[in-house]
């Protein structure tokens, strides 16, 4: 009984630590401690289908340095763009891993970039936003914030919109970065480290929030357009009442599809945030949708799923505790990255493997993005590879 008591006593002192040290009270590494106690599970052999082509690679320097960090790389235009985590940016042709241009910013970073309307967007652990030219790379305007940025900022409309781990959303002016706009919610006592990227369809912003909740703003003025429930915390302690929405929405076909922590899978109408169906699941890495609206989800013991609707199509149970990134749909299959840098080719029709290839012996932690028949992927020591689209 003492031991028990004394290990009670060491876990609420580790809790105490956490809220102290990070500030917001964000929990970083216990929770993935208790979640990846047993080892990964080993990866089976089977009889590849194809081999992935691979069209370039190159290593874009420094990655990050983080296990938390999600540095993605991000499409814009024709390029590709990569920042590190101490704020050197390179930009990319996206169709032969050409070099177009590099700057050294000297922030320390732990998110990837975002960008659009003519930029590229920096955001910085101190709180910064920095606004680069996206053909050159010079710094056309900064904005201090009151927080970290845990998520890429993008730009639409005329307005850039970027998130602070204190809970705060703000929309400024692209041409200069004045303030146009503030939104703020409630930050719980205890959250998970990390926040989802607000996403931006027509005139609306999309974020999920520390407290289960998915928001609607207006791009223009931040007034709330809808707010609706992906998750509700239930138990008596702040760990049991985790529900976090740390992976990115996705919007499709007038449909806004977000996961959360301890919570649900959930689809809601853009327009009105009518939910239009919803299934219990957990998830830190997140989803993806594909045009015909399945839906191919991480979940967190890391089995991958595939959904129509509420319902199970399959669910792939042979990467468990491989910490995976968020599926991407990428023609008739689906891929996962792992935490020892292979790519997990996985058949759309029935769950099955069809390839694999290791890129990296470095972790692959920020989901691979699509675009124009190819897929680009990311390690964490800053290898950025691309492969055709099969």
């Amino acid at each position: 009984m003492r031991g028990k008591l004394d290990k009670i006593a060491l876990r609420l002192l580790l809790i105490s630590m956490l809220v102290g040290l990070s500030g917001c009270g964000t929990v970083k590494g216990w929770l993935e401690e208790e979640s990846y106690e047993l080892p990964p599970t080993e990866l089976v052999e089977f009889t590849a289908e194809f081999t992935p082509v691979k069209l370039w690679s190159t290593d874009t320097g420094g990655g990050s340095d983080s296990d938390y960090s999600d540095i993605a790389v991000w499409l814009q235009n024709e390029m590709a763009v990569v920042v590190d985590y101490e704020g050197d940016v390179s930009a990319y042709n996206a169709a032969t891993g050409g070099r177009l241009w590099q700057v050294s910013l000297d922030v320390p970073v732990i998110t990837g970039a975002g960008g659009g309307e003519g930029l590229i967007l920096i955001g910085t652990q101190e709180g910064e936003v920095l606004a680069l030219d996206e053909t050159n790379g010079d710094l056309l305007w900064k904005q201090q914030l009151t927080s970290e940025v845990l998520a890429p900022p993008k730009a639409a409309n005329g307005v850039v919109v970027a998130r602070t781990a204190d809970g705060r959303m703000r929309g400024f002016s692209a041409t200069d970065g004045t303030v146009l706009w503030n939104y703020q919610r409630k930050v719980p006592l205890l959250s998970l480290r990390g926040a989802s990227a607000a996403m931006i369809a027509g005139d609306k912003v999309i974020a999920g929030y520390a407290s289960g909740k998915l928001v609607a703003l207006s791009i223009k003025d931040g007034q709330v357009v809808w707010e609706k429930s992906v998750a509700v915390s239930r138990g008596r302690s702040e760990l049991e009442r985790l529900v976090d929405i740390d992976a990115d929405p996705v919007i499709k076909n007038g449909v806004v599809y977000a996961v959360a922590y301890n919570g649900q899978v959930a689809a809601f109408d853009l327009e009105t945030g009518q939910k239009l169906w919803s299934r219990d699941m957990s998830s830190r890495s997140g989803l993806d949708v594909a045009s015909s609206n399945n839906v191919y989800i991480s979940d967190d013991m890391d089995y991958v799923w595939a959904l129509q609707g509420r319902d199970a199509l399959w669910r792939q149970t042979r990467l468990l505790r491989r910490k995976l990134t968020a599926p991407v749909v990428v023609g008739n299959h689906v891929l996962v990255g792992d935490f020892e840098g292979y790519v997990h080719w996985i058949s759309r029709d029935d769950g099955r493997f069809v390839a694999r290839t290791q890129i990296s012996k470095s972790a692959i932690r920020s989901k691979p993005a699509v675009k124009n028949d190819i897929v680009y992927i990311l390690a964490n020591d800053g290898e950025l590879t691309a492969f055709r689209i099969q």
